[in-house]
Order: C-alpha cells, then structure tokens, then sequence
C-alpha cells in the first residue's frame, strides 16, 4: 500500500505542473508511463473496493475491544424523588398503621457497580471475534487479489490490443505501399486494372481494420484506467509489448499446484467460516453453564420531608452487596440452536469439498490451456518467418511478371494473420497465468 501512494505521489507531481495550461482549453491533463507493477500499485491505493475492505477490517478490531470490555465493571448513578399525597395504611387487627407520612417528599440518590465473576459467554465471544478479524482479513485480501488479477489482465488486454494496432498499422502501409506501385504501372498500361483494383480493395479493406484496432486500443485503455482509479483525462501509456513476455512462459507444473490451493481466498475464507461457527457452537453450549455476577450498592435517602428544600434535607448513607448466580435449567431453544449450528457445520463441509474440487479442475484447465499456449506460440512463431518468406517470394514473382497480385495479397494476409495469431497466443498464456495466480491466491505477478 506504501508503495501504490509513492506512485499516486508521482502521478500527482507530472500532473499537476500541468493543470494550469489543461485549464485553457486542453481536455487532456498528462500522460503517465506505465508498467503492470505501476497499474497495480495504483489501484490498489485508489480502488474504493479496497478502502471499504480496509475499513471493514477496522469495525472488527473494534468489535473485538468491545467483546472483551463486557469483563469491566459496569457503573451506574440513579436518582429518583417521590411526592407521597397519600400514605397507604395497614391494618392490623383494631389497630391502623400509616405507612409513611402525607404530602411528603422522599429523596434517594444510589451508586451502582455490576461486574461480572464468571460468564462463560463473554470468553467465547471474546475469541469468537478475533476469528471475525481474521474472517476480515481474508476478506479484504480477497479484494485485493480480485482486483490484481482485473489490473493485470486489462493490462494484457491494453498491450495486445497496441500489438494487433501496430500489427494492422505495418499491413495497411504495405497494402498501401503496394497500390502506389500497381497504381504507378497502371498508369503507364503495364498491368491490368483488374490489379488496380485488387490492390486497392485491399489498402480498403487494411485501412477498415485499422480504425477497429484504434478503438479496441482507446476501449483497453479506458477500462484499465477505470479498475485503476485514473480519471479519463489523464492519458496512459504503456512502453510494452506482449513479444517481450515470449522468454518468460514456462510449463506449468500441475502437480505442486494441489497443495498451493490452501491459499486459495475461497477455501481459506470456507475453512475460517469453519472454525467461527465450532466457535458459535461453543456460546451456545455456554447457555446451559450457571454465570456469577457482583453488585455493589451504594445510597444516599431522606424520607419524609414536608418541604421541598432538597439540599436542606437530612440524607443517610446505606450500602450493601449483591452476588447473583443463575443457574439454567430447562430452555428448548437452546437445543434447536445447537442442532441448527452442527448442520451448518455439516453443510459448510460439504461446500468446501465440492469448491476444493472445482478449484481443482480450474487449475488443472488453466495449467493445460498455459502449455497449449505454449506450443502455439512456438508454432505461430515459425509460421510468421514462413508467411515472411511467402511474401518477399510473391512480390518478386509479381515484379518479373509470373505471379499474380492475388497471390501477393494473400500472402501479406497470411503473414497479418499469423502476427496477429502469435500475440494472440502470448496472450492466452498470460490470462491463463494471471488466473491461475488468482485460484492459488498469489498476491504477483508475471514480470
């Protein structure tokens, strides 16, 4: 987290010298050089699901001071004043008792300390929330590895869509390249306008698809701009490309994945749901053990008083002290709670196996699609050298007259298609891994 605010520090800082000139009519503020540790710094010092987790984090550290607080003695100050209009009477054979005096005023003020002795919930609850803590904070590392694993994957997504951009840029000025060529001989009658307009339906056709990986360029960056917590008028740009990445794939190895599931936030978040519900289990089992408790009392009272001069009165002191033991004997309820609780313990169990097995298969499907990946890349890597050489083949054949301008334009199409495959294939890779960190709950990254 130190880290993501020394990079919104520096954001801040190239911004910022530039907000006087943005003013004047300049829609767009700066423009950030990124890495993916850099986006991933960032949003996680800005991404508001991160704060709220944080703070989710400090209610149950509060929480757990409070449950422990309910062992200090509990203090209490009363006062009460009682106008007597008419004294009751008891009777007691012939004779007549006044129980009091009428029109009178009795005044007492009393002190009271309650603490408990012993109170066998108290110390469940107490243990119950350091568990919640933790339940907390797994749950805010939940946030924060989902929302790694969105930054990195949007980051791919920028990067192969700058790729495929730089793909079709290099194949609409080849197409373009090659009609001022046949336009050029057209001109001069050496070759048909069937050729002419080959070549230009195809500098067309290049041209449409380079508008399309423009907007897939903006729509990436616009998105990792959002999971970042940039605004829209701070351009980004990353220095990167996904042929860099080629030397890092590695095959998987499936079988040390298993145990590197325990890490996973599901099954950890499963496994301390566990232990609060035995911790529940165990207060519920606290309602049929007797509790202990002490009262001190302290007073001050004066009775019978036919005036109403408080401070005047002639007030007496009493204490005394009280312990209370209760002892539960019969509550049906908390036979049903019990039963309640070790279903759920039962049903909570069956739910961890089952997401057990189901993380079991996603790591095994993301480990096999890697080293699919893997060979992809080999072989897309070999068919651009060879789509490369079906290109130069064809336009010197096209040059002395023995090949066709179909033939050109469908080798140049081959060789687009096989770059764009290959990055493809990276990429792959790469989302692959980036999930497959997310099901082992690996707080990295690739690179």
């Amino acid at each position: 987290m130190n880290k993501g605010k020394k990079w919104i520090a520096c954001l801040l800082a190239a911004v910022v010298p530039i907000a006087g000139w943005a003013q004047d009519g300049s829609s767009t503020l700066g423009t950030l050089d990124l890495t993916l540790e850099q986006a991933i710094d960032i949003a996680l010092a800005e991404n508001p699901t991160i704060r709220v987790a944080d703070k989710d984090v400090e209610l149950k550290k509060i929480a757990d001071r409070e449950a422990w607080m309910a062992l200090l003695p509990e203090v209490n100050v009363t006062g009460n004043l009682q106008h007597t209009l008419l004294a009751a009477e008891m009777k007691l054979g012939d004779q007549k008792f006044k129980m009091g005096k009428d029109n009178t005023n009795t005044v007492a003020a009393a002190a009271t300390m309650s603490l408990p002795l012993f109170a066998p919930a108290v110390y469940q609850n107490m243990k119950l929330t350091k568990q919640d803590i933790l339940l907390a904070q797994e749950k805010a590392r939940a946030s924060r590895l989902d929302l790694i694993n969105q930054v990195t994957k949007a980051y791919y997504q920028t990067m192969l869509a700058q790729d495929s951009h730089r793909v079709m840029q290099d194949s609409y000025d080849i197409s373009k390249q090659n009609f001022d060529v046949v336009n050029k001989k057209y001109e001069v009658g050496s070759v048909s306008e069937y050729d002419k307009i080959s070549a230009e339906v195809q500098m067309r056709s290049m041209n449409s698809n380079l508008v399309q990986a423009e907007t897939g360029v903006t729509l990436a960056k616009l998105q990792l701009k959002v999971l970042m917590g940039v605004t829209e008028n701070v351009d980004i740009h990353i220095n990167d490309s996904l042929e860099s990445y080629e030397r890092l794939l590695t095959l998987p190895n499936i079988e040390a994945y298993e145990a590197e599931l325990q890490n996973n936030s599901a099954m950890r978040q499963l496994d301390l749901n566990q232990k609060l519900l035995e911790r529940s289990l165990k207060i519920q089992r606290t309602a049929f053990m007797p509790t202990l408790g002490f009262q001190l009392t302290g007073q001050y009272q004066s009775l019978y008083n036919d005036n109403w001069r408080l401070w005047k009165y002639d007030y007496a002191p009493s204490a005394s002290f009280t312990l209370v033991l209760s002892i539960p004997i019969f509550k049906a309820t908390n036979w049903t709670a019990l039963k309640k609780t070790k279903l759920q313990l039962s049903e909570l169990s069956d739910t961890r196996e089952n997401t057990r097995r189901q993380l079991s298969m996603a790591t095994e499907s993301y480990s096999k699609n890697m080293a699919a990946s893997i060979v992809q890349v080999g072989s897309n890597h070999e068919a651009i050298r060879q789509a490369q050489k079906a290109v130069t083949i064809n336009e010197k054949r096209y040059e002395v007259g023995r090949g066709t301008i179909l033939e050109l334009n469908q080798s140049q199409v081959a060789l687009t298609q096989a770059r764009l495959t290959y990055h493809q294939s990276i990429y792959n890779y790469l989302t692959n891994r980036a999930d497959l960190d997310y099901t082992l709950g690996r707080e990295t990254y690739l690179k």
